[in-house]
């Protein structure tokens, strides 16, 4: 259905800046939320403690990034009053989306026992970063010295965790749908750059493969091509990037850009605007993997702060 003329459609909005963000950086291409800088581990409510989901996670690592925020706290203009803190005069928000349960009550919609159905419907709102206010006092982010072989045992341990078939070796990395098993080239085969260190690109591409592995049938059971028709090894390249980008972010890796990530650009941007709620649906889907390869080395209340802010 059409909307009509001036109705707001958040899908588009924050899609049309994505977009925008992935052109504009076509060629020597970096996504916003790889950048070096780019505040550590995901958006998180400033007033809940929990973090941010899905599309959300997109929409604020790329509002930080244009902005050049270094904290990655949030919250509407409401909370940080209730929090004794003040929005800056002058300062912008910046737009997530969370969904809404309505009940419909006109009798077409009824479920057929006389009772309105319930709906999901998406409502804009917009959120304030920690440092457009005055009157917080936000802990400093943790130095980074010191902090890799930490950092690099908390992500071998959640991959253990998953039990994944993981075989090193070769010079291609890749997973074998039929066969049920990630190939990774060792270690020492990973070298550092200008945009990621040896350790860093190898984890990432450890991680981007056990999000394609999280899709199997016997797992998430993610279908493919019913949706995007010829497209759907671009849509499933573009959540598992998405899905190891979180992955890193929550293990406190730095998750940069492969070389070889250019050539996925092309059909991402396909998809996207071909279906305006594509990035919604892959970003959805790439919490999901997320959830899933995580939740095998997550304690009972760790996924507590996974709830949506």
């Amino acid at each position: 259905m059409a909307k009509a003329a001036g109705t707001f459609d958040l899908h588009a909005q924050i899609t049309d800046r994505i977009v925008a963000a992935i052109e504009a950086g076509a060629g020597e291409f970096v996504m916003p939320w790889h950048r070096k800088g780019m505040p550590g581990g995901f958006p998180v409510n400033a007033s809940t403690g929990k973090a941010y989901r899905g599309i959300n996670i997109l929409s604020l690592w790329l509002a930080a990034s244009e902005a050049g925020f270094a904290t990655n706290k949030w919250a509407t203009f409401k909370q940080w009053l209730e929090m004794g803190a003040t929005v800056r005069k002058g300062e912008k928000g910046s737009l997530i989306t969370y969904y809404k349960t309505i009940e419909r009550e006109d009798d077409e919609e009824e479920d057929g026992e006389g009772r309105p159905r319930r709906g999901m419907f998406a409502k804009p709102s917009w959120v304030f970063n920690a440092a457009q206010v005055a009157g917080f006092a936000n802990e400093a982010p943790p130095e980074a010295a010191g902090q890799n072989v930490e950092l690099i045992e908390a992500a071998d341990a959640a991959i253990r965790a998953t039990l994944a078939d993981i075989r090193h070796g070769g010079s291609d990395a890749f997973y074998n749908r039929a066969r049920d098993y990630i190939q990774v080239p060792e270690a020492s085969a990973f070298v550092g750059s200008k945009t990621s260190t040896a350790q860093e690109a190898f984890y990432s591409v450890i991680l981007h493969e056990l999000a394609h592995w999280s899709g199997a049938e016997t797992r998430l059971n993610r279908e493919k091509g019913k949706r995007f028709g010829d497209k759907p090894y671009a849509f499933e390249e573009l959540i598992a990037e998405l899905a190891a980008a979180f992955q890193c972010a929550e293990l406190g890796i730095t998750n940069e850009p492969r070389l070889d990530h250019a050539q996925y650009i092309a059909g991402w941007l396909k998809a996207l605007k071909d279906d305006r709620r594509a990035i919604f649906l892959a970003a959805s889907a790439a919490s999901a993997a997320t959830d899933y390869i995580l939740n095998f080395s997550r304690n009972d209340n760790a996924g507590e702060r996974w709830q949506a802010a």
